[in-house]
């Protein structure tokens, strides 16, 4: 196999994506495995090129686009879904130590670790930062017990990034530390929640004695908000699909069983739709079901398909724009998220209309293969999770407008004595 690489920047879109083209020509290879396919492409900083570097390539949405019709085009498999590229890998970055991003990165970028979201509880969704799960330190460890709910890709996960309070007396959003948790072990069980989709993309955990290293925890100890806000403003963004990233419908990490299939038996396989979203993707086959069923012509139809196309271009500039430093607000991340599932109502409504009675109809022999319908019965979700759409505008609204906070109580008030959240200490 060659050694080729290409280039981190070279001089135009023509050159870039030649150089791609040439790159997977000598590297892409469907007998070879999962995990050997992912190395390669970690080796070349393009499991996600937009992290800056050494880890990527520090691209924009173009650059990264044109990465992903370069590998559909040479029928290769993406870079590994999940939460531990979108989520983990820029958190870590962004807060961890030399030593914990060297730990966790690559094993995030060649696909060798999965990882799940340890964020919400029964007793804190919205109001995430009255989480009750609890750690208590032990030594060089921390001893966890509680209960977390709604974790996308916990079934498979190697590690999870796990909020849990270590100071109860620190005010409701002190006191809060991020761990990087070790899944498989004891005291921890999954249990996957199946939703009206037919698949269990959510699971509960309930976590009773299990350790965590002292050395895991990312960022500083009882600054775990901050490292929180951090994942979110990141998921925020993912939801609103500024990453623009191609991944495999394999799944990363060893619970999977994936790595050691041929990648090429991947091929053509797609991801659940929480993992895709809607994008130019969704906008051409909605284009081409209304042409082929001869509803091209229709002027609410046509109307429709260029507020689509609207969404979609507004989304992709003001991701565009959110990469420049001088024009951010800090708000990009809610913004994103608000446009994504907006644009999602509006194609779901579009899809009704085309489609008619055949929306009705489920599967793979069905009208889209299923694509749209299962959109439609799936899309509440993204108004709900990574926030709901309600606590966007709250922040926009507090955060970024500088309206009044909602009334509550002192923001000093020591956690242990808010009554709604003493119960478990």
């Amino acid at each position: 196999m060659s050694e080729r690489r290409a280039s981190a920047s070279p001089t135009s879109g023509d050159e870039l994506r030649s150089e791609l083209d040439a790159w997977l020509a000598d590297n892409w290879d469907p007998e070879a495995s999962v995990q050997e396919w992912w190395q390669r492409l970690a080796a070349a900083k393009l499991s996600n090129p937009t992290l800056p570097e050494p880890h990527g390539r520090g691209w924009g949405r173009s650059e990264t686009r044109m990465l992903v019709e370069a590998m559909r085009a040479a029928g290769a498999i993406g870079a590994p879904a999940g939460l531990g590229m979108l989520l983990a890998a820029p958190t870590v970055l962004e807060h961890g130590t030399p030593e914990q991003i060297e730990r966790f990165v690559p094993a995030i970028l060649n696909g060798t670790e999965s990882w799940c979201q340890l964020f919400s509880e029964p007793g804190a969704g919205s109001d995430l930062a009255g989480l009750q799960t609890k750690a208590i330190r032990d030594g060089d460890e921390w001893i966890v017990t509680g209960q977390k709910v709604w974790t996308s890709e916990g079934a498979h996960a190697d590690l999870g990034m796990l909020v849990a309070r270590t100071d109860p007396e620190a005010p409701k959003h002190r006191g809060l530390t991020w761990f990087a948790f070790e899944m498989d072990q004891d005291g921890v069980e999954v249990r996957p929640l199946r939703e009206m989709t037919g698949r269990s993309l959510f699971n509960e955990v309930f976590i009773d004695g299990a350790r965590v290293p002292h050395a895991n925890v990312i960022g500083e100890l009882n600054d775990g908000w901050r490292v929180t806000n951090t994942t979110l403003m990141v998921e925020r963004a993912g939801i609103g699909g500024s990453h623009g990233l191609a991944f495999a419908a394999a799944h990363p990490g060893s619970v999977a069983g994936h790595l050691d299939r041929p990648a090429g038996t991947f091929r053509g396989k797609r991801l659940p739709l929480a993992a895709g979203g809607v994008g130019p993707g969704t906008f051409n086959q909605l284009s081409e079901e209304a042409r082929t069923r001869g509803r091209g012509g229709d002027p609410v139809v046509r109307q429709e398909l260029a507020a689509l196309h609207t969404d979609l271009e507004v989304m992709r500039l003001s991701a565009m724009r959110s990469r420049q430093k001088s024009q951010r607000t800090g708000g990009e991340g809610n913004l994103a998220k608000l446009r994504m599932t907006a644009a999602l109502r509006r194609a779901r409504s579009l899809a009704s209309t085309i489609l008619g009675a055949d929306m009705t109809l489920w599967g793979d022999e069905a009208a889209t293969s299923g694509v749209m319908q299962e959109m439609t019965v799936f899309s509440p979700a993204p108004s709900i999770y990574g926030g709901t759409d309600e606590i966007q505008r709250n922040i926009l609204g507090e955060r970024v407008l500088g309206l009044p906070r909602e009334p509550g109580p002192d923001p000093a008030t020591p956690f242990r004595e808010l009554a709604q959240n003493a119960t478990s200490w």
